[in-house]
């Protein structure tokens, strides 16, 4: 489809240059008085073209294009019947002429001109005689000129060789000065409610959905002066409702020609502000569009809100006939946008009756409830998905599957339990019915008594009857798109769920998935084992002030009853003392439970927010796993809100798969603790002190959660001024040699308290390796017996079995090995050990490691015993503890990639005479 607008001044003609002369047939007979040729004397101001392919959804995109455009001239009147008139030529263009179709919209003063054009010339004009004979309405063609000649004030066709054109011209109704439309008069209490002065908050949005301008009643509404929020996005303050797989976000409705709704501003105190909006888009003179926002409290919505539309005249057709514009234009409406039926629906449906009020209902797949969908004139927003009973009561008009008519409800209370308290008076309600089965009920009331009769019902059943199916139809599409979003909803839920095994970052993820997606707030409750009292672990709230009082409120009230039966339940209990706990500070306040009479106190505020936040409908969903209810997931509403059935069954999906995800993240934990405490015991206790030697350790375990791996490294003392060092490494790495790793270390010190001396402690150690049998994994180990000296000097006796030699670093900066290297252990059973003696001077340091350490690798190059000896000759000087550390920054600085491999680095010196 291409499209363009071009402001002001005459068109240019559509058609072709050097064409031959336009050829134009007239209808005969009765129509032909309103055929006419394009009028001259109005000024066309504006022009919007465009051309559709001879496709079918071609007649949809049609509709859209000159909807939007004259919504977007401000000619709402006479949107209806143009949109009507133009889908039945687009249609005799695209399907059955099978070509191209050509839409050109122009306005004037008066109103606006459509033309439509095909390239099939050829096609005659049916002729009409004197009376207009409309057909069957349910017929595919042949309508289009029929429905010019009964609905539009001008229309004709043209030709030329190569195109045909039907255009209509719809005037704009008369109206007096100032007035543009009027509601029913009300009684005072039914007026809405303004605090004062009513601010209207005028927000310019560009293309980009960017904030340009922003006046002084948004600064007071919102907190946010004008340069604060100047070139942010609308969506960072926006708190936009959302259905998955159903309803226009924001991003869309700031795109159409014209919109109106209830969303949240995020005021700058962090609290969410209810408001009522009205978009208009508009372009400037250099073709620039952007969207004006007219925002206001959502309980002064009366102020922006499209009112009441008067009952339209009947158009008189030939021989006096009327003809009823619901009839005309109820096919409308895209039959896959439910929401847009519904409403036009109910707004026919009470424009036909000369109604206060509509209301439409459909019914739940058992056909037992009926749920509250569309309405108007009627405080809605707090009333929608309720639900009603089928069968309300005996007789026929307790049951919605027959039309009934009340006369005055006074007489009967309850009868409609959705009109009570609204003021009216008489209704008159029908079924929707579709090969037999009950789909929905339509509803119009009226304030006065009496109002409605049979022959009312009859009319409203027959228009019931027309609409049934396109509702029906348009309903299976919008549970179809909700199935669609909800398996995407729940793939993605499911992800998150599995991307954690932390259980707050579990109870976290729930509840961020369900606010404000499915449920206004949400609280969690965990059971951690069947004798314990369920346990409030999460509460979130779309406003976040609002998060404490109900924490503070489910506190103080018993937990939901941990019941295993699958699907959502009604827990009334919060709202319950929510409203009693307000009542109560209300009356405190006002000094009317028997205390002197005091100002407002600072408490009555939060008490009735949180009173308002949990008044609505709150649902206890089980969290069963492995065959156990480990919690409980609680959704709820505000005041007068109810969840949709289609919205439960998405949160029961939810609930299953967070149950099994905070049950695995449960234990986890617990296998992760025990885990955690079992290396602790493998690891030594804090190091000696010793004095005249510092010693410094530093231990990293390969593999993510692992505090111990098959490194090792201990200091302990042996008797009076001995003290055993020992660093050494397991074949492999985790959990299997872990375990050679405490048999090692404790090995150790109890074969060295014993009084043997090293070669014996590492023989005896090797054979208790031995005796491991299929377990036992061989072992290169570095074993010393460390004595300091009076002369501040240290004597070492060192073993080197299989290990890393260490490395003696003097003061003057040489470094040498300080051992020679032995057979490792776990190999042979017949191991001739030696150990060696070697003295460190002071300023002396010996360092040893493990192979994770010298075999650090980046690509082909390895650090290696010279790379580490490099690095320690820049280490004099320094402390132990210097030294280990710079000896770990070379390491992990030699490759980018995390160490695949265990590392222990011990480090001993002797301090020097200057510091004693």
């Amino acid at each position: 489809m291409t499209t363009g607008l071009i402001p002001g001044g005459q068109p240019p003609d559509p058609r072709p240059t050097g064409a031959l002369p336009q050829q134009r047939r007239e209808p005969v007979g009765h129509a032909a008085q309103h055929v006419e040729n394009r009028s001259r004397s109005s000024v066309i101001t504006a022009r919007a073209a465009a051309s559709f392919e001879p496709v079918g959804r071609s007649v949809a995109s049609a509709r859209s294009f000159v909807r939007d455009t004259l919504q977007g001239w401000g000619f709402a009147d006479i949107v209806d019947d143009a949109v009507v008139l133009t889908s039945e030529l687009v249609t005799n263009a695209v399907v059955h002429a099978g070509t191209s179709a050509d839409v050109l919209c122009l306005r004037s003063d008066e109103g606006a001109r459509i033309e439509v054009a095909d390239r099939y010339p050829e096609r005659e004009i049916p002729l009409q005689a004197t009376a207009i004979n409309m057909g069957s309405p349910d017929r595919e063609g042949g309508r289009g000129l029929q429905l010019c000649a009964a609905l539009a004030g001008r229309w004709g066709v043209e030709y030329t060789p190569t195109h045909k054109t039907v255009w209509f011209q719809l005037d704009l109704p008369a109206r007096a000065v100032g007035t543009r439309a009027a509601g029913p008069a009300l009684p005072l209490e039914l007026l809405p409610l303004a605090d004062g002065r009513v601010r209207v908050a005028v927000i310019q949005i560009d293309r980009t959905g960017h904030i340009t301008a922003w006046n002084e009643d948004a600064e007071e509404l919102f907190g946010y002066p004008a340069e604060q929020v100047t070139g942010k996005p609308l969506t960072d303050l926006a708190a936009w409702p959302h259905t998955p797989g159903t309803s226009t976000g924001i991003a869309e409705a700031l795109r159409l020609s014209r919109w109106e709704g209830s969303y949240g501003i995020r005021a700058a105190s962090g609290r969410v502000t209810p408001v009522y909006a009205s978009h208009l888009r508009v372009r400037d003179t250099g073709g620039e569009p952007s969207t004006v926002c007219l925002l206001v409290r959502d309980h002064e919505r009366a102020v922006l809100q499209t009112p009441q539309r008067v009952p339209a005249d009947s158009s008189t057709g030939s021989e006096g006939q009327s003809t009823d514009p619901f009839e005309v234009f109820i096919g409308s409406p895209a039959p896959d946008d439910l929401d847009g039926l519904l409403q036009r629906t109910v707004e026919r449906a009470r424009d036909m009756l000369d109604g206060d009020s509509a209301f439409l209902l459909l019914a739940t797949d058992d056909e037992t409830e009926l749920e509250v969908r569309a309405s108007t004139g009627l405080p809605s927003a707090r009333q929608r998905f309720a639900r009603v009973p089928v069968e309300a009561g005996p007789g026929r008009y307790g049951s919605a599957r027959m039309p009934a008519v009340h006369d005055d409800l006074t007489a009967v209370p309850g009868a409609v339990p959705l009109l009570n308290g609204t003021g009216m008076r008489s209704v008159v309600t029908v079924p929707l019915k579709v090969e037999g089965r009950l789909t929905g009920s339509l509803g119009v009331a009226a304030e006065s008594p009496a109002r409605y009769s049979n022959e009312e019902a009859l009319r409203l059943q027959f228009a019931a009857d027309r609409i049934a199916l396109a509702v029906e139809s348009a309903r299976l599409g919008e549970l179809e798109r909700l199935r669609r979003g909800s398996l995407s909803f729940l793939v993605e839920a499911s992800d998150l769920l599995a991307g954690t095994l932390d259980r707050d970052q579990t109870l976290a993820l729930m509840a961020q998935m369900t606010v404000p997606t499915l449920a206004t707030w949400c609280a969690v409750y965990t059971i951690a084992d069947q004798a314990s009292e369920p346990y409030l672990s999460y509460v979130l709230h779309e406003d976040e002030e609002l998060i404490d009082g109900i924490k503070s409120l489910l506190s103080k009230v018993p937990p939901p009853d941990p019941v295993p039966t699958p699907g959502a339940r009604v827990w009334t209990t919060p709202s319950e003392v929510a409203h009693q706990a307000a009542l109560r500070s209300s009356m405190r306040s006002l000094g009317l439970s028997g205390s002197p009479t005091r100002q407002v106190t600072p408490g009555i505020g939060p008490t009735l927010a949180t009173a308002s936040a949990v008044g609505g409908e709150t649902v206890v969903l089980p969290l069963v796993a492995r065959n156990r209810v480990i919690g409980m997931l609680t959704l709820g509403k505000p005041t007068d809100e109810h969840f949709r059935q289609e919205i439960l069954e998405l949160a029961e999906d939810l609930s299953r798969r967070a149950a099994l995800a905070l049950d695995n993240a449960r234990l986890y934990s617990e296998r992760t603790a025990i885990s955690q405490s079992l290396q602790r015991s493998l690891l030594p206790p804090e190091l000696p002190l010793i004095d005249g030697v510092e010693v410094e350790v530093i231990y990293r375990a390969a593999g993510e959660g692992n505090e111990v791996g098959g490194d090792f490294y201990d200091v302990f003392p042996i008797r009076d001024g001995a003290y055993g060092f020992a660093i050494g490494d397991v074949c492999g790495t985790g959990p299997n040699a872990a375990a050679v790793t405490g048999l090692a270390r404790h090995a150790l010190r109890l074969l060295a308290r014993e009084g043997l001396s090293g070669p014996t402690v590492l023989e005896r150690l090797n054979s208790a390796i031995l005796d491991e049998g299929a377990r036992s994994r061989f072992l290169t180990l570095l074993y010393g017996e460390m004595r300091p000296q009076e002369d501040g000097s240290a004597e070492l006796k060192v073993v080197c079995a299989g290990h890393p030699l260490p490395l003696r670093l003097r003061q003057d900066g040489s470094v040498e090995p300080a051992a020679e290297p032995q057979p490792l252990l776990g190999v042979i059973e017949d191991l001739e050990l030696y150990e060696q003696t070697i003295t460190l001077d002071p300023g002396d340091v010996l360092l040893c490691v493990t192979d994770g350490v010298t075999e650090r690798r980046e690509g082909a190059r390895m650090l290696g015993d010279d790379g580490l000896a490099d690095v320690l000759t820049t280490c004099t000087g320094l402390t132990a503890g210097a030294v280990a550390a710079r000896i770990m920054r070379a390491v992990e600085r030699f490759a980018s990639d995390a160490p695949s491999d265990d590392m222990a680095i011990l480090a001993m010196r002797v301090p020097g005479l200057h510091n004693d």
